[in-house]
């Protein structure tokens, strides 16, 4: 009974354990040649304000505009909305299309913090 109480502890929490990536880790992410920086949020919230280099396609239409942008799925692509949930939406689309290397860093605000903090 210990064992299959450990196993379901584990299983349970793997989900979040390889989703959670902190900003610093995405910042990291973002010095690698070629990496790509994806905005999910709608237009209005780009234009609102976005981080530097980003493109910006929004979570629902990302797998229909991604080739154009990324067409080599091992290119390191880094995603970000106002809260996390939109670029983990994405992020999984990606994933379902081949797509490896991919990091949700979450939310606009934090990634903003992070890529003004010295390193």
């Amino acid at each position: 009974m210990r064992v299959l109480s450990a196993f379901l502890t584990l299983l349970l929490s793997l989900p979040l354990a390889a989703d959670e990536l902190s900003p610093q880790q995405a910042v990291s992410a973002l010095q690698t040649p070629g990496a790509v920086l994806i905005d999910v949020r709608t237009a209005e919230e780009f234009a609102a304000g976005a981080l530097p280099g980003a493109s910006r396609i929004g979570h629902e239409q990302i797998t229909g505009q991604i080739t154009a942008l990324v067409p080599d799925k091992n290119t390191p692509i880094v995603l970000y909305c106002r809260s996390g949930r939109r670029s983990a939406i994405a992020q999984d689309s990606l994933a379902q299309l081949g797509y490896r290397n991919l990091i949700n860093a979450g939310s606009y605000d934090q990634l903003k913090l992070a890529l003004v903090q010295p390193h």
